[in-house]
């Protein structure tokens, strides 16, 4: 079995030690799904707070830059990129964020601390219409870089 790399050999979490790492190019993707109703997908654009779509979108980038100051082991990086794309979709909203580094440590944290909380905006943009809003499928969709290689999630299957 693999050690996890946030503990010492005594078991006490650690920051890992990145300083004999090379510098490589680094990117990550990952999504989260927010479950609304139909009627309140509709009133959207009607929002009272403003768009909630763009306010998450806002949100989430931001999010990303402050990763380090929410996770306590991870490193602070200098992002070269963040972005979240927001889907109205059939049965909700489906956000995709993606960040990019040179950085001796990879971005899959910022990329889903975007996505956790652009979905949590929208949560709070809409919650006053329905507090039966749920946020799923919070995950990594895929990385690049670094020495554990890229990583691509198998598709989804749709249950019957």
């Amino acid at each position: 079995m693999k050690k996890l790399s946030h503990y010492d050999s005594a078991g006490s979490p650690r920051m890992v030690d990145v300083s004999a790492k090379a510098e490589t190019r680094r990117t990550a993707r990952a999504q989260a799904f927010v479950r609304i109703a139909p009627a309140v997908l509709a009133r959207l654009p009607d929002n009272p707070k403003g768009n909630p779509l763009e306010i998450a979108r806002i949100a989430g980038i931001a999010a990303a830059k402050k990763t380090s100051d929410l996770i306590p082991l991870c490193h602070p990086l200098m992002l070269s990129h963040a972005d979240v794309e927001v889907r109205v979709e059939t049965e909700g909203v489906r956000i995709t964020a993606s960040a990019a580094t040179i950085a001796q440590t990879g971005v899959e944290m910022e990329a889903l601390t975007a996505a956790a909380v652009a979905a949590l905006t929208v949560y709070d943009m809409t919650k006053a219409l329905d507090k039966s809003i749920s946020i799923e499928d919070l995950c990594l969709l895929e990385k690049t870089g670094g020495k554990s290689g890229d990583f691509r999630r198998a598709p989804a299957r749709k249950s019957r």
